[in-house]
């Protein structure tokens, strides 16, 4: 495994996350256990969850599989750089009592504390904005983040989701009230079919020394040879992925995808990952195995090199929106 810097802090973390979203609704807790054993002997240090996994009834129900792991000993939690994720609705029903969601300072003390429980540690590395709270200034939410490192319940806070104007705003806010490291790190959608984040995102990431962790590498399996396992009787697109290969033209971009990798002898979701790899800014990419196969799989992408000649020809498939601002200015 190769490791680099969270953005512009001393915390080393693997070029891939482990993505637990799955742990839970896809997956049983004691295939989740087997995953993340994997993950930690391959050289993950770093794995994303988020309080609301689980989803409907059994919100928190990934938390707690990763916390019931840890709980196994053998320096699994000394290992583990773990990131969670408050702002969601956590009411099994969908109708969140006033102030509990969202990022009030109230919210943000509740949240950590729920979360702290079901992980059964005594300290989150890295605790992220889910989303943006448009109802709730930065300064508050700083001053209730600021507390908890304090405490020693976080080591240090990222946004997920965020605009660049909102990472410019949230880190400004942090300089002016002195001694917030401010915002670390930027979770985003971010992938060969999906480079908007290139227009803004990425460059106020860079800026402020965020580490950018994109989120669905493989744009909901569309990137990870969707065409190809269709015609050979595979599982068939769901999803992103089935919506997008409506479209006549985009399923020509796919097809063009997997016949460029195909000529390389490459397999396409390795390939995507890979290529995620080489983009500056970019900490590592989320990986979310449902299986122990997908997540070799995903382990081999970080040893792929990828020529000059090919990276040309993703960029003609899939070309970026260019240089921002002149990509949108002119």
């Amino acid at each position: 495994m190769k490791y680099t810097q969270l953005g512009r802090t001393g915390l080393k973390v693997s070029r891939l996350v482990l993505g637990t979203m799955n742990f839970g609704p896809q997956t049983d807790e004691a295939d989740s256990h087997a995953i993340m054993d994997a993950a930690l002997d391959a050289g993950i240090n770093f794995f994303d969850t988020a309080n609301v996994y689980g989803w409907g009834e059994n919100k928190g129900r990934t938390e707690s599989i990763i916390g019931n792991w840890f709980a196994k000993g053998d320096d699994r939690r000394d290992k583990v750089v773990i990131a969670t994720k408050v702002y969601a609705n956590m009411a099994a029903d969908g109708d969140a009592w006033p102030n509990h969601d969202k990022l009030s300072a109230l919210n943000i003390r509740r949240a950590v504390d729920a979360s702290l429980r079901r992980l059964r540690t005594d300290h989150i590395d890295l605790y992220q904005f889910h989303h943006v709270d448009r109802n709730t200034p930065f300064d508050e939410i700083w001053q209730a983040i600021d507390v908890l490192v304090q405490q020693g319940k976080i080591l240090y806070a990222g946004s997920s989701n965020f605009p660049g104007y909102k990472i410019a705003q949230a880190n400004e806010t942090a300089a002016r009230r002195g001694g917030s490291l401010g915002l670390v790190s930027e979770q985003c959608l971010y992938n060969l079919a999906e480079r908007r984040a290139e227009m803004e995102v990425i460059p106020a990431a860079r800026e402020y020394g965020l580490g950018v962790i994109p989120w669905s590498p493989l744009h909901g399996g569309l990137l990870g040879g969707v065409i190809k396992k269709e015609v050979q009787g595979g599982r068939r697109a769901s999803g992103r992925a089935a919506d997008t290969l409506a479209d006549p033209a985009a399923r020509a971009r796919i097809q063009a995808y997997e016949d460029l990798l195909d000529k390389h002898g490459l397999e396409p979701g390795e390939t995507a990952l890979a290529w995620l790899l080489t983009r500056p800014g970019v900490t590592g990419p989320i990986v979310g195995p449902r299986t122990a196969e997908q997540l070799r799989s995903a382990l081999r992408a970080v040893e792929l090199e990828l020529g000059d000649e090919l990276l040309a020809g993703l960029e003609e498939i899939f070309p970026g929106p260019g240089p921002s601002p002149e990509a949108f200015a002119w």
